[in-house]
């Protein structure tokens, strides 16, 4: 089994600093929609067997160009953006900024109960990703798209790769950056792509994305 991870496209709440999480559904802009297509149109004789997307729209727009090829589609509430709780919604000021960074920076220490603005947990969230993690191997499809968002994915990625989720901060994500993984016979997930943005052009891979 190969699974495609791919991180969804640029929304205008991301340009502007205003937190998304969970809890706000917003679309994609115009570069977003862009940045969906442009990995379409790279990746579409890729044979997937089912598009696996959180239950947030930003996702499911970003690849949009799969689901209306046809290829079988299901939403994943456990792969849903991190809740950042009363943040949600706002832009960023000094104060939630400064509790962010103190707070991230715990997890990094094993603080992993530690939530921002009274939302979720690293721990929490770890556990729901383990369980869409677990479910992988079952399924009968051999190659799988995945789309998910930027926290979310710095912890399913850590996890797929076997490292205990206080160790997600070693992790990056682009909008559209596509990591890769295979299957191996004893159970553990290789990865051979890391935060790929070879679909787009080199003019869009900087920047406030």
């Amino acid at each position: 089994m190969t699974v495609y991870i791919l991180r969804h496209g640029q929304t205008d709440f991301n340009l502007q600093g205003i937190v998304q999480g969970s809890g706000v559904n917003s679309s994609l802009n115009e570069t977003g929609r862009m940045q969906g297509k442009l990995f379409y149109d790279k990746h579409k004789d890729v044979p997937f067997g089912v598009v696996l997307t959180s239950a947030l729209k930003r996702t499911h727009e970003t690849v949009a160009g799969f689901i209306d090829a046809g290829i079988p589609w299901e939403q994943h509430p456990e792969i849903n953006e991190m809740s950042w709780g009363a943040h949600e919604g706002k832009k960023g000021t000094p104060e939630s900024i400064a509790e962010y960074r103190t707070i991230k920076d715990g997890w990094g220490l094993g603080e992993i109960d530690g939530r921002i603005g009274g939302g979720e947990s690293a721990r929490e969230m770890g556990e729901r990703l383990q369980t869409f993690i677990d479910h992988l191997p079952k399924r009968d499809e051999e190659t799988i798209l995945i789309c998910s968002h930027g926290r979310a994915m710095c912890g399913l990625v850590t996890l797929m790769m076997g490292r205990p989720i206080d160790r997600m901060n070693e992790l990056t994500h682009s909008n559209t950056g596509l990591w890769r993984a295979t299957l191996q016979a004893d159970g553990q997930w290789a990865f051979d792509l890391e935060n790929d943005r070879s679909h787009l052009p080199e003019a869009l891979t900087t920047g406030k994305w």
